[in-house]
């Protein structure tokens, strides 16, 4: 197993067609692009684990590629690898956790006014939006309504019955449904098959189940099993004793 960053942000899906379920999200987000329809303001509502912010660093790669505007990010250029590495000064991800503040969001506000640096579009990907106040949000409500050319904001939630009902109008809405136990099990599958790790299928299925509808806590589950094994094969029996 190669080391470096976790397996989740290693097998995190890069392009629309690497996305397993959300098939409405994919379809609706793919024409946008195709037909030029990109709207500035979205909100991605689910569950934690469902894909919300590698849906939205996605649709930044297919904005920014140097092919693009396209629907296959070609992952190699500079824009692509900086996005897929966190590194993009032209995507910007927000924790609303902790940057809930008014003058969090007129620092925003201030930055969102300056052209990209590099690509053709800003990103603004806000994670747990719920979590701004109230007062935060009344400052940041004109610029989500009219943001400057060539920005798209990406509001992602847990719990969208917190978002104001007029921050919910500005944008447009996708629900993110849980994946099925199978969808869970086949991603482990494709993860388990390209780091070449050792592991029951019983084992695989465990995990899946125990994952609630999660990529992240499966793949978090993973990688927990090959520290307890020490790269040994991992069975079933390590699943529980990991899990309890």
């Amino acid at each position: 197993m190669s080391t470096g960053p976790s397996l989740y942000r290693r097998h995190r899906p890069r392009t629309f067609d690497d996305v397993v379920g959300q098939e409405h999200v994919v379809r609706t987000l793919r024409n946008a692009v195709e037909q030029g329809k990109v709207h500035h303001a979205y909100l991605f509502v689910g569950s934690r684990g469902t894909g919300k912010t590698s849906m939205a660093k996605i649709l930044a790669a297919c904005m920014n590629c140097v092919e693009g505007p396209t629907v296959k990010p070609c992952g190699k250029c500079d824009s692509c690898v900086s996005i897929a590495g966190a590194t993009s000064l032209d995507v910007i991800e927000m924790d609303a956790a902790s940057n809930n503040s008014v003058d969090d969001i007129r620092d925003l506000r201030e930055k969102v006014a300056y052209a990209p640096v590099s690509g053709r579009h800003k990103v603004y990907i806000l994670d747990e939006a719920h979590m701004l106040s109230p007062q935060a949000w009344n400052a940041f409500l004109k610029t989500l309504e009219e943001p400057p050319p060539r920005t798209i904001f990406v509001l992602a939630t847990t719990e969208a019955q917190k978002v104001l009902p007029t921050v919910v109008d500005r944008c447009h809405r996708f629900d993110f449904a849980r994946p099925t136990v199978e969808q869970v099990g086949a991603v482990l599958e494709r993860v388990v098959a390209e780091e070449e790790i050792g592991i029951d299928h019983p084992a695989v299925a465990l995990v899946a189940r125990h994952a609630t509808g999660s990529f992240r806590d499966a793949l978090g589950t993973l990688e927990q099993l090959l520290t307890y094994t020490g790269g040994a094969k991992i069975e079933p029996a390590d699943v529980l004793a990991v899990l309890g």
